[in-house]
């Protein structure tokens, strides 16, 4: 039996638990008596996002020669938005290398390590935001959760140093390639491969790479601040940036789609210590997950308009 097939509807089931315990008419008040001029803010910072989370991929296809517009980029983007919202761990925004064929410089083996060097460090500033202000909470947080997270970061830092290098991946896979690989692909998989490392960054683009990770998922939190301010819920960013970038990498779990139920469930504990109600909490999460459906609304209309030409 695939049960992981299944694993997604966990995620959901957590929601719809935490909706039920909870009281759904209060709920529909906070929101419906949200101020509006901070849920104006809070959609600016939106935008801000989308453009932020292309840039941040765009500026790693101009790197790598793959000559692609950044208002095309854009409109990628939102498509990626799409399919990363219907999918676990957002493993969807992958489609968006479909996209980027036709575009001079590029190749899907590039398209792959465009995809994967932009993933690894997005998740790596997660980690490093994670870490940076888990003191917040060190007397709730075990000491394990600091262990775990630095020796996950060291691992995944030590991976992209390893195989960054095309030379030493070859080492690393090249034993794998001559036993695995059915003969009549060796060619293609040679092909994906040599691509993959052309025009991979140096390191020092790597960093400026992290860093544009970094202040996209600030401007993210920056939403998700505003957001509840508009409900009333007056606890300082600097708890925002210590609470999300956690409530982000339990959403990463593949068990459920685009984070519902695990990320609600996280964040109504960590908010529930700062003495901020289950329900506005709730309310702030199903109001910034409203906002994170706006973008992914236009990835499929645009879908749908590449699609009937």
């Amino acid at each position: 039996m695939k049960f992981y097939k299944y694993l997604p509807i966990i995620g959901i089931a957590i929601f719809i638990f935490i909706l039920v315990k909870l009281d759904v008419s209060s709920i529909i008040e906070e929101i419906k008596g949200a101020d509006v001029n901070y849920l104006l803010i809070a959609l600016f910072f939106l935008f801000l996002y989308t453009l932020s989370q292309t840039f941040k991929w765009f500026a790693i296809a101009r790197v790598q020669k793959i000559e692609v517009p950044f208002w095309s980029s854009y409109k990628i983007n939102l498509i990626g938005n799409f399919y990363g919202f219907i999918t676990p761990s957002r493993l969807g925004s992958a489609f968006r290398l479909a996209y980027l064929k036709g575009f001079k410089g590029f190749h899907m083996g590039k398209g792959a390590s465009n995809y994967v060097l932009d993933k690894v460090l997005d998740l790596c500033s997660v980690f490093l935001l994670a870490i940076a202000f888990s003191f917040v909470f060190k007397e709730v947080l075990s000491g394990s959760f600091l262990y775990y997270s630095t020796g996950i970061l060291t691992l995944i830092l030590v991976f992209l140093l390893i195989f960054r290098d095309k030379e030493r991946a070859k080492k690393i896979l090249g034993s794998f390639y001559r036993r695995f690989v059915p003969e009549k692909i060796k060619g293609r998989a040679k092909e994906i491969f040599e691509s993959f490392y052309d025009g991979m960054p140096k390191k020092r683009y790597l960093i400026l790479f992290l860093l544009l990770n970094i202040l996209n998922w600030i401007l993210l939190y920056t939403m998700s601040f505003f957001v509840g301010l508009s409900i009333g819920i007056n606890v300082p960013f600097f708890y925002f940036l210590a609470i999300l970038p956690i409530t982000t990498l339990v959403a990463q779990i593949p068990i459920t789609i685009s984070g519902l139920g695990t990320r609600e469930a996280t964040m109504i504990s960590l908010f529930g210590l700062l003495g901020v109600g289950a329900t506005k909490v709730f309310s702030m999460a199903l109001i910034s997950l409203f906002g994170g459906i706006i973008p992914a609304i236009i990835g499929s209309f645009l879908i749908l308009k590449s699609k009937s030409k």
